[in-house]
């Protein structure tokens, strides 16, 4: 009896071990002219590759498509790619920015423009979403975006928050739903965004991430201008990532010639810094390529008098630039369609998507407002291969812009669940979308199913064990 059962569950065993959950992947990739197309084109596994050397000239074509947004018209919903299933997670938000998940699961809001940062937490009793107001512009926020929990790991003290002009802390431990108290001024050693025209520049978004070992605070702060056309422009400390000590001291430049890293976030196995990039306006509907990059220390990346590497912007005299810049300006990672307008990023870190996703970046593309065919309005699938970036990005979900042209949703914050799904801030229809996959493979593997079957596997080797030594 023994024999026959040990027998019967080393198959067992083996099978699981073996079973993998399906990849989703895309079909061919677009290179060259084929990958600047437009929303038309656009589809749930539309993969892109666009390499510097595909630019056109600079000034080929200049528009304003700027156009108001249509309320989400009846029965419509974003695309996602096969397996996917989309769902409405929150809406009748303020205007919805950027999104982070909380160690316990928590998922927090910055609504910018509200001067306030809301809490979702899903109620197991009813399965309803919950909604609190966890800080105010009482407590201390000023056109808050970036948010982040120190130190890294399961048990944070603190939750830091970038304002425009300011980054600020609050004690918090896992499961508040309301600021113990007004928030502590970390530093104000950033340039304030706040009264400035955002038409053209004046980028006003501060994100915020700590490195993988808790010891710095590396901040995003964009440019005051598109260009610094003009010799009084005051760019000091913008168009970068500044480092700071944890409690807002010591600040150096980590990272130069970015114009708007409007999200960062710190890749979970290598500990690198990535950043999801808006490059500047006004040379053709198809520069500058926006971009998604892995950032290392001392890097510049070309901004004002550079783009793409050594490609000089036209609008700067070629004697302009400080000597030897030329030659440090850097191609980053992974070129996105000009205009696309590339905010949050976040790593897939969750268990219930298929393997191949994991550790690729997802980017939120807020759309065109200067490009004659509308590009963006999705989120994209950043592809990764042992912690760098492969050049290919991957439409994930589309369908924010009618077959009319009509603009309906404009994805701004991306984050991953503790269930695995990846929730979408839109603040065209001023909602939060849910992803999550279910799908099966040949073998009807569940997603679920699959997150956990390390547990059924190691539960049946130690249960032939039991039966091997009876």
């Amino acid at each position: 009896m023994q024999s026959r059962l040990s027998n019967c569950l080393v198959p067992i065993i083996f099978g699981l071990f073996c079973c993998t959950c399906p990849a989703v992947t895309g079909g061919d990739i677009l290179t060259g002219q084929s990958a600047f197309g437009d929303y038309t084109q656009d589809a749930p596994g539309v993969r892109r590759k666009i390499l510097a050397t595909d630019l056109p000239p600079p000034f080929t074509s200049w528009v304003d498509t700027s156009q108001p947004l249509i309320p989400r018209p009846e029965n419509v919903f974003p695309q996602v790619p096969k397996d996917f299933v989309v769902e409405l997670f929150a809406d009748d938000l303020d205007h919805p920015r950027l999104l982070r998940t909380a160690p316990n699961g928590d998922i927090f809001l910055a609504e910018s423009f509200a001067d306030k940062i809301t809490l979702f937490r899903r109620n197991t009793t009813t399965g309803h979403v919950d909604k609190f107001v966890y800080a105010t512009n009482d407590t201390g926020l000023q056109w808050p975006f970036g948010i982040a929990f120190y130190p890294p790991g399961p048990n944070p003290t603190h939750i830091y928050v970038a304002n425009t002009a300011n980054i600020i802390r609050f004690n918090y431990s896992n499961g508040d739903v309301v600021a113990r108290g007004p928030g502590e001024i970390v530093t104000e050693q950033i340039p304030s965004g706040r009264m400035i025209l955002l038409t053209g520049g004046g980028h006003w978004t501060r994100d915020i991430a700590f490195t993988k070992d808790g010891q710095a605070m590396l901040v995003s702060v964009g440019s005051l201008t598109n260009v610094q056309a003009k010799a009084d422009d005051n760019e000091t400390d913008r168009a970068m990532i500044l480092r700071f000590n944890v409690n807002g001291t010591n600040k150096t430049q980590y990272a130069t010639g970015i114009r708007n890293a409007v999200g960062i976030g710190i890749h979970p196995e290598t500990g690198d810094l990535w950043a999801s990039v808006n490059e500047r306006d006004g040379l053709g509907d198809d520069l500058v390529p926006d971009y998604v990059t892995r950032v290392k220390e001392g890097e510049f990346y070309g901004w004002p008098w550079f783009y793409m590497g050594k490609n000089i912007d036209p609008r700067h005299n070629i004697t302009s630039y400080p000597p030897g810049m030329l030659e440090k300006s850097r191609i980053p990672d992974v070129l996105i369609q000009a205009h696309s307008a590339s905010l949050q990023m976040s790593f897939y870190t969750g268990k219930t998507f298929p393997k191949e996703y994991v550790n690729d970046v997802f980017a939120a593309q807020h759309g065109s407002w200067n490009r004659k065919k509308l590009t963006g309005y999705k989120v994209v699938r950043v592809l990764e291969e042992n912690g760098q970036a492969t050049g290919v990005y991957e439409d994930f979900v589309t369908g924010f812009v009618t077959p009319e042209g009509k603009v309906w949703g404009r994805p701004v914050g991306v984050t991953i669940a503790h269930d695995g799904s990846l929730l979408i801030s839109d603040d065209g229809s001023n909602s939060i979308w849910r992803v999550w996959y279910n799908g099966t493979d040949t073998n009807g593997c569940l997603a679920q199913y699959c997150s956990n079957r390390h547990v059924i596997v190691i539960f049946l080797i130690m249960l032939l064990a039991f039966v091997r030594s009876q």
